[in-house]
């Protein structure tokens, strides 16, 4: 189950325990979806077509910005171990916890926006990694000081490396 917002007004929950069936809400979700390739899909849902493109996707926090028919969408996403933390009251304390930010994905580094010593509060963009021709903007995981750059820019990084160190 995972539950998907907006923001405070708008609320989905989505289910997807099997391959091929999607819940929305507890109601069935049919669509049909073409993969365009780079980030960009097809979508038919009820009679209409979409148009939608996958702008960033911030693995860390689970923040994923869209774009729908060129319209900006901006979603945030908790699974059910995010719901269980928020539910006994430690949503914030893994993130007040992390000394380090390592690659979500693997991908080439395009832009460093830190320098060591530079104070950073949670959510403020330290890298940009192109992965699959999609620039992600890697944000601070929480309020710090950039101790150590692990990478120089055009680096090709992997999977979990270490990229910056705070403390």
């Amino acid at each position: 189950m995972l539950q998907i917002s907006t923001g405070p007004a708008q609320l989905w929950e989505v289910d997807y325990r099997a391959a091929d069936i999607i819940t929305l809400n507890g109601q069935p979700f049919a669509w049909d979806i073409a993969d365009l390739g780079e980030g960009r899909f097809h979508v038919l849902y009820e009679g209409r077509s979409y148009n939608a493109e996958v702008v960033s996707v911030e693995y860390a926090t689970k923040n994923i910005v869209l774009k729908i028919n060129g319209q900006r969408v901006e979603l945030s996403a908790k699974d059910r171990f995010d719901l269980l933390l928020e539910r006994l009251g430690m949503s914030n304390a893994a993130a007040t916890k992390v000394n380090e930010l390592k690659a979500p994905m693997p991908g080439l580094i395009v832009d460093i926006r830190v320098t060591p010593g530079q104070s950073v509060q949670k959510g403020d963009p330290l890298l940009v990694l192109e992965a699959m021709k999609m620039e992600n903007i890697l944000k601070a995981p929480a309020d710090g000081t950039v101790t150590k750059l692990n990478v120089n820019l055009r680096d090709n990084v992997q999977k979990g490396q270490m990229l910056v160190q705070f403390s």
